[in-house]
């Protein structure tokens, strides 16, 4: 049987990190291959990578924190509380307003252009969401608009989550990273997480492509902080799991503190889509069910799993964009291997 080294060197995997929880704590972590080919910087429990999409995890996380608070309401329309720029009116939001849950499930309405979202070109190019929302820059070139009746269908969109970000930014009058920082971040002890902008190069891996070549530059940012702005370990995220599946068992509030209610809403299905939650996927039903979240992006993959009810779960996280979606690489070999002792 191949180890999950022999698999690194046959799908030319730089490197990787997992975080293994079982009753409720961290079990155990591995750590396998290099920061970078070619050098002998080898991966550990500290090692950053990017987080890309779970970064939406812990956006939903934020807001959940900031409806229990009294600041957001989930299902109030977005534009009652957007200051620097507003969703444009139209047939589908005269008919039905956009909502932070629905942005958070993804059934706004609201579509990607095309070749929208890439890597930051330059540290002096860093957009504003203001700026990218309105499609004055080259990160989104079209204005960002309802293409569709609220909670009628689900597509995936970071445009949704950048105008989260600036709703958040609009209502609490602090920047975002700030926000998750104080309300995450330092609750969890999550003391290796940060954004693309204050990112510490010297102990975070660099990506690479699926030819095992680095990519250029050697990490990739990205400017949209509550889409895909986040680096962190494993670990880490091993502590935001731990800490919602203790509050969703009704185990006290748990460090960040939010009510099991809440966290029942955020497992629980949203609109149209059954395998939606806010800011995760769901499947099965029960105490089965699993919640996960999956990120992909220039020279990084990573995935994160659990199951509520039975407090196990994994997060593994490569420094290498395998060119094919995670259930079909390495991370679905792992996770099919976990499955089984679920």
């Amino acid at each position: 049987m191949l180890t999950i080294y022999d698999r690194m060197v046959q799908k030319q995997i730089a490197g990787l990190s997992l975080a293994f929880i079982e009753h409720g704590e961290i079990q155990r972590t591995e750590c396998i291959g290099v920061l970078e080919v070619g050098s002998t910087d080898y991966v550990n429990e500290e090692t950053i990578f990017n987080a890309c999409s779970i970064s939406k995890l812990l956006t939903s996380i934020l807001v959940l924190k900031l409806v229990e608070q009294g600041k957001i309401d989930l299902d109030e329309d977005i534009n009652r509380n957007l200051i620097s720029w507003k969703l444009p009116e139209s047939d589908y939001t005269r008919a039905k307003k956009v909502t932070v849950r629905s942005l958070l499930s993804h059934q706004s309405g609201i579509v990607d252009p095309e070749d929208s979202f890439s890597p930051l070109h330059s540290l002096a190019q860093w957009p504003s969401m203001k700026d990218l929302l309105q499609g004055a820059t080259s990160y989104c070139q079209s204005p960002i608009k309802s293409s569709l009746k609220p909670n009628q269908e689900f597509h995936y969109s970071d445009a949704g989550y950048c105008i989260i970000q600036l709703l958040i930014e609009d209502v609490i009058n602090t920047p975002f990273p700030s926000l998750m920082n104080d309300l995450i971040f330092q609750p969890l002890a999550m003391n290796h997480s940060f954004f693309s902008s204050s990112l510490p190069i010297a102990h975070t891996a660099s990506g690479h492509h699926k030819d095992g070549t680095r990519t250029i530059p050697s990490h990739p940012l990205y400017p949209y902080d509550a889409a895909c702005g986040i680096w962190t370990t494993p670990s880490d995220l091993a502590k935001l799991l731990i800490d919602m599946m203790q509050t969703f068992k009704g185990k006290g509030k748990g460090k960040l503190g939010l009510t099991a209610t809440t966290m029942h809403e955020l497992m629980h299905t949203q609109g149209c889509h059954e395998s939606v939650g806010l800011g995760i996927f769901l499947d099965d039903q029960g105490e089965q069910v699993e919640i996960s979240s999956l990120g992909w992006g220039v020279g990084y993959q990573c995935m994160l799993v659990a199951y509520p009810y039975l407090e196990k779960g994994f997060v593994v996280m490569s420094n290498t964009d395998s060119g094919v979606h995670q259930m079909q690489g390495i991370m679905g070999d792992i996770y099919r291997t976990f499955v089984l002792s679920v």
